[in-house]
């Protein structure tokens, strides 16, 4: 029976990817396109407006400046550092908006809505973060650079985020790229961008240069919006801006040039950016040249200027709007998958009221294309017959509608004033932008369901791989199916999801107070203060106020922004830090005492002394040190609000030191410890009797893998170690069921997530960590650095449960900050074996041996096989609701993330290699 369990918990555990990627293919397919170029076609009313040809293009060369994350306030806001932008605004010599930008706010789905005026897929989200795909190529789409590329002596150079060599390989005379990942740069990558400028305004040989600076979105993930680079940043595109522009007044070859400034996307007030806040949404968009001054001659607009809402400036437009605009502007066809709409501000170039109508019926008829294929069975009516309009339309008939009246329009005598055709038109592309825009993706229904049936499946082998422990019924039983109902069908609202902590925070405090009544009548729990499951309470309490995080909430107060670790008083938080560093080094330098002390094979017993001990601090503290170093050095360069109390000698002196070598230092350390104790166990183990094994290796382990994974966490989080680890140790003095360790495991995992400021939003992710000893991008140790520093907390007490449920096995006891002699805990573990070895049912198996870690990976699959199908089906059953991509897709991706990257490389990985080493 036992290995008919452990097949179907195998099985269990290999069907959890399986459901995530089936459903993944049908929940973000790629849209399909229309294939190859746009031409000028007839538009049937050539003879009757007296048309011969397209109107004249007003630019034959384009200036396409990206930068990335530009937020609207950071051009046209009161505080903005780009004084020059401003000034051509007031003189009218550019045109400023706020350019909606739709969620995914991440660059390649960005950059693709503004080539090709299309809404890209949310699958983008995914292939943004990976530097090698080529799979979302835009070679064989319509983009205006294509069109560019296609006209007489087309030729485009490109130089910045090579997200764009990635789109258009092989499509520019001269590139140079540069990762858009490497957030610790926030120099180089735009100087390697700007020294190709001067030579190349002075080429005549291309017709459009595309730039993409980084720098300012390094910082903003670095630092937030206002961090202490932030204005100097901004005044440095500012002076990239004149530079370019002074060209353009001054070099005969340019002086027809168009120069876009732009943000691919906006960022929160935590820097981050990918999901919908106002601050995400809201790129700045400003189109430049001395020939505008035409079209704004009777404007006075003044700059800088208050938002009219939250982060919007001037006229709003959709991002996509630029491809029709751009197309126009140079003389092109527009791009066929095109649903952006023309701007109107640009029609007034065209003194002929009929050239203006000319360019609009072109996006008109290019929108009315898509409108056709997309409702393939709705009656187009012929445009001279009557319409037949009704209340309570159809999106279909309400184009359909809108098409003929435009058509009526169109047809009707030529007295009629070309504004009013110009006004019909635009009616039906903005109602067609909106309703093409917001249609439901093309999902693939079977998949989703298969998807959803396979997490299914591996639930229900997972409860028959569990059903010998459902012959009784328990409170901590209960608790767990309840954790996971609740759980699951709160996956189908919104609002649940957006504030999933509340969730983990309320149910963890409720388990705890569990605990406390469960174990209160026990004689030494008696006082009431000093009971473990109240101190949990406590600490778990302080812990969920460290961070707010949510939606709702999100900028509420909490202690990481208090007054009293910030500033002046920023040595308190400097001091807490220190406290975490020493506790860990405390404990690696009993460990290498250990590993250098005799050990009696005939007792067990290590003996330790003081030279030892003392041998075991000098090896550990230059690991702890320079960890510490390594923390504040990489404080001071990204937020040096946060070092404000530290002596400037000191920061002066670590402000010298290389972060990249530092964190190698720290990493190394790590490994030469774990690497060192390691050895020195395996020799032990060689001498051993079965079962001599105390499991301080896997108490090593843990304590070396904590110290790594506070380096990966911010600054301001590090006390929060110190919480958790307090809490490990009451928890050691609960005697918990190996069920329940299972339980608090898992509620500690989910809850800590959130306390270290996380949440389901993608602008969440934090990137900071990512780069922490690398020199350049490399996708798969950025990717397991970016995973480790998002989910350390997490981590933490996935393993931490380890060793708690080791106190029912072979493990050591001694997982807490105790003083008592080793020799002490060993004289008790023996004497704990000995009593499990005289039980031979089947319940002291389980809690001494496979048994016991079988049920408590059951129980961690049942979880996340549960909540992956909860979310799939949510997904599935509300993929019509208007939150679909901005609250329900991007839960999904981090159900991906715990169900692959945490539960199988974690939870089930790294686990088995603790316990494993629980048993030396």
């Amino acid at each position: 029976m036992p290995r008919v369990q452990s097949f179907l918990l195998v099985v269990a555990n290999l069907l959890i990817p399986v459901a995530l990627l089936v459903f993944a293919t049908g929940f973000f397919p790629y849209k399909p396109f229309m294939p190859g170029l746009a031409t000028y076609e007839k538009l049937g009313w050539e003879e009757k407006m007296g048309w011969s040809k397209a109107p004249e293009p007003k630019f034959d060369r384009l200036v396409f400046m990206v930068v990335d994350a530009l937020r609207s306030d950071f051009v046209f806001g009161e505080e903005s550092g780009m004084d020059f932008v401003q000034s051509l605004i007031r003189s009218g010599s550019a045109i400023p908006f706020t350019a909606h930008a739709t969620s995914p706010t991440i660059t390649m789905p960005r950059v693709k809505a503004m080539t090709t005026g299309s809404i890209p897929s949310f699958l983008d989200v995914i292939l943004n973060f990976a530097e090698s795909d080529t799979s979302s190529t835009l070679s064989t789409q319509d983009t205006w650079l294509a069109q560019l590329k296609a006209m007489e002596g087309g030729k485009l150079v490109m130089y910045g985020d090579d997200t764009w060599l990635k789109l258009f390989p092989s499509f520019f005379e001269r590139e140079d790229g540069t990762s858009s990942f490497f957030v610790s740069d926030f120099t180089e990558v735009d100087n390697n961008v700007t020294r190709h400028v001067p030579a190349e305004l002075l080429n005549s040989d291309w017709n459009a240069m595309i730039m993409h600076y980084l720098g300012l979105d390094h910082i903003g993930h670095k630092t937030g919006p206002k961090g202490p680079n932030m204005i100097p940043k901004q005044k440095e595109m500012d002076g990239i801006v004149r530079q370019i522009f002074e060209a353009i007044e001054n070099e005969d070859h340019l002086s027809n040039t168009l120069f876009v400034l732009c943000g691919d996307h906006g960022m929160n007030e935590g820097g981050n950016h990918g999901g919908s806040a106002p601050g995400e949404t809201s790129p700045a968009l400003v189109f430049m040249s001395p020939k505008i001054k035409k079209i704004t001659e009777f404007l006075n607009r003044e700059s800088p200027v208050e938002p009219l809402q939250e982060f919007d400036y001037y006229k709003k437009i959709e991002q996509s709007d630029i491809a029709p605009t751009l197309a126009g502007l140079l003389g092109f066809p527009i791009p066929r998958n095109n649903l952006g709409v023309f701007i109107e501000d640009f029609l007034y170039f065209w003194d002929d009221g009929y050239d203006r109508i000319h360019l609009l019926l072109q996006n008109a008829m290019q929108m009315r294309k898509i409108v056709k294929a997309n409702f393939p069975n709705q009656k187009w009516l012929h445009e001279t017959e009557e319409v037949l309009c009704k209340e309570d339309m159809s999106s279909g008939e309400e184009l359909a509608c809108r098409w003929q009246k435009a058509g009526q329009m169109m047809s009707t005598f030529a007295s009629v004033h070309p504004q009013m055709r110009v006004d019909y038109l635009y009616a039906f592309c903005r109602a067609a932008q909106e309703i093409m825009s917001s249609t439901a993706s093309n999902y693939d229904v079977p998949r989703l369901v298969l998807g959803t049936f396979l997490a299914i499946l591996s639930l229900s082998l997972t409860v028959i791989t569990l059903f010998p422990k459902f012959k009784s019924i328990t409170a901590t039983g209960f608790s767990y199916a309840l954790t996971l109902v609740l759980y699951g069908v709160l996956m189908f609202a919104s609002s649940y999801v957006e504030e999933e902590h509340h969730f983990w925070y309320w149910t963890t405090s409720a388990w705890f107070f569990y605990l406390f009544i469960s174990s209160s009548r026990e004689k030494w729990f008696s006082k009431f203060i000093f009971h473990p499951a109240i101190m949990l309470l406590f600490l778990h309490r302080i812990a969920r106020r460290w961070n707010q995080t949510g939606q709702k909430y999100a900028g509420a107060p909490d202690i990481v922004h208090s007054p009293m670790l910030r500033g002046p008083n920023s040595i308190v938080l400097w001091s807490l830090i220190g406290a975490t560093y020493m506790d860990i080094a405390i404990r690696l330098a009993k460990h290498v005492s250990r590993s250098i002390a005799e050990y009696d094979k005939k007792t067990g017993e290590v003996e330790d002394n003081d030279a030892n001990r003392f041998i075991g601090t000098l090896a550990v503290l230059p690991l702890g040190a320079t960890a510490f170093v390594f923390k504040l050095a990489f404080t001071a360069q990204d937020a040096p609000e946060l070092v404000q109390g530290i002596n400037e000698g000191m920061l002066a002196w670590v402000g010298q030191l290389s972060l990249v070598d530092l964190a190698r230092m720290v990493f190394g350390g790590i490994a030469l410890s774990g690497s060192w104790i390691a050895f020195a166990e395996w020799k032990r183990s060689r001498g051993r009797k079965e079962g001599k094994g105390n499991g301080d290796l896997a108490v090593a382990l843990f304590d070396l893998t904590a110290i790594f994974l506070v380096t990966q966490t911010k600054s301001q989080n590090i006390p929060l170690y110190l919480i958790f680890r307090m809490q490990i140790f009451f928890l050691t003095l609960l005697d918990l069921s190996p069920t329940a360790i299972t339980l608090t495991t898992l509620l500690l995992s989910q809850s800590s997530f959130f306390i270290l400021g996380n949440s389901n939003a993608i602008s969440s992710i934090d990137l900071s960590n990512s780069y922490n000893g690398i020199s350049g991008y490399n996708v798969g140790l950025v990717g397991i650095l970016l995973f480790l520093s998002n989910w350390a907390g997490p981590v933490y007490f996935s393993l931490a449960g380890i060793l708690l449920l080791g106190q029912h096995g072979k493990l050591r006891r001694n997982i807490n900050v105790s003083e008592m002699d080793s020799r002490d805990w060993v004289a008790q573990e023996r004497q704990h074996l000995e009593h499990l070895a005289k039980k031979e049912d089947e319940g002291a198996e389980r809690r001494n041996g496979w048994g016991a870690w079988r049920d408590h990976i059951a129980l961690l699959t049942l979880f996340t096989a549960g909540g992956v199908g909860a979310v799939m089906a949510a997904c599935t059953a509300l993929r019509t609701h208007l939150f679909i991509w901005t609250v329900f897709s991007p839960k999904f991706l981090y159900a991906m993330a715990w169900g692959v990257a945490f539960h199988f490389g974690v939870s089930v990985g790294l686990g088995s290699v603790f316990w494993w080493a629980g048993s030396w």
